[in-house]
Order: C-alpha cells, then structure tokens, then sequence
C-alpha cells in the first residue's frame, strides 16, 4: 500500500512475478485498504508510514479495531527511531526501507507469513535503544517541543503557567531520558529522533 502509483505498479509487478505469492489487491491511501481487507482477506499488507489521510500507524491501530487479521510490514523511507518504535507499537511484524534489496522484501514477507518478526539489524538496534529509553510524559514532550522552538525556562513556564523551578525540572528530566548533554542537544536529538516535528 503506498499513495505512489509508480511505487505501487513496481510492487505489485515484482511480487506477482513470485511464483508463491499472490497480490490480492493495491491501495493507495489508509483507508482505501481497510475497505479492500474488509472484503477480501490478506495474510500480508506492506504499509507505507506516510500517505495523504489516514497514514501508516493510523492504518495499524484502525486494522486492530477492526479485528482485521492481516500481518503488517511498514515499507518505508522513514527510519527515524519513534517511527519504527510506533510501528511495532501499532502492531507491525516487519519494517523494512524502500531501498532494501529486493531480496530482502522477500525474506521479509516470508518471515512474517510464518509468523515471525523482520528487522534488518540496524533497525532492530534503533528500536531496542528506543526501547531502553523511558518514556517522555506528555507535559515534557510540551516542554521540549518550546525548547526547539528556542523559548526560555521563564518564556516555557509563562506558557504552561508553572514556575520556573517546574520546567528546570522538566528540563532536566528531558536531558536525562534523551541522554544528552544539554537543553540544545535534547532539541535537536529530539527532531533527529522524529519525537517532535518543528512548524515552519
């Protein structure tokens, strides 16, 4: 499933040329394949993480809800860490990236039409730092989200009307998890991470 038509006809070509696979459809949008797998049952859906509408993980969390059983590989030219952290948390069984050899993607499908996991080792290292990472809490991702934006302890706390004494904490709390050195890294680790995404 992914919202190019260029990627999806090369897809659906190089897979259907498998002697043991067999393409039961192609998608273009979230939304477009929770219909088709309503109606018609899959045992492996490649999943793009970013499409118009509804996008990858949105896909996952909908296919749980709707107790649609179909194993699920993010196929995908993002690899930041919360992207694959969030994959696997939505229920996916594989993540691969849109450069992979095509080899790969077949192992992949394989792999997962067993029942088993797929993540190419540098992959599977970033998701397991991710996982040793603790969680940041929703008022610390509201802190650091100002603290890219280049806003003061003072500016932050006027925003969150908490003392400046609170966000320092935060700050502090923040450096740790992201283990960085400074309220400067911990902004940027968290774009590089995709934990924030900064508005032009």
């Amino acid at each position: 499933m992914d919202d190019h038509p260029v990627v999806l006809a090369g897809l659906t070509s190089m897979l259907s040329s498998q002697p043991d696979f067999e393409v039961v459809g192609s998608a273009s949008s979230g939304e477009e394949a929770l219909q088709m797998l309503r109606l018609q049952t899959a045992d492996i859906l490649l999943l793009d993480l970013r499409m118009p509408g509804m996008n990858g993980i949105e896909t996952l969390v909908a296919l749980r809800a709707n107790h649609i059983a179909v194993r699920s590989i993010i196929l995908t030219s993002f690899e930041t860490d919360e992207d694959i952290y969030r994959s696997v948390q939505a229920g996916a069984q594989g993540y691969l990236l849109k450069g992979a050899p095509q080899a790969h993607m077949i192992e992949a499908i394989h792999a997962v039409c067993n029942g088993k996991r797929y993540f190419p080792s540098n992959i599977a290292a970033r998701l397991a730092e991710r996982l040793m990472r603790s969680e940041l809490t929703a008022r610390e991702h509201e802190v650091l989200q100002m603290l890219a934006r280049g806003l003061t302890n003072k500016e932050i706390g006027s925003v969150l009307q908490i003392s400046g004494n609170t966000v320092r904490n935060h700050v502090n709390s923040i450096i740790e998890k992201l283990d960085v050195s400074d309220r400067t890294e911990a902004a940027m680790t968290a774009v590089q991470r995709g934990l924030i995404e900064i508005s032009h």
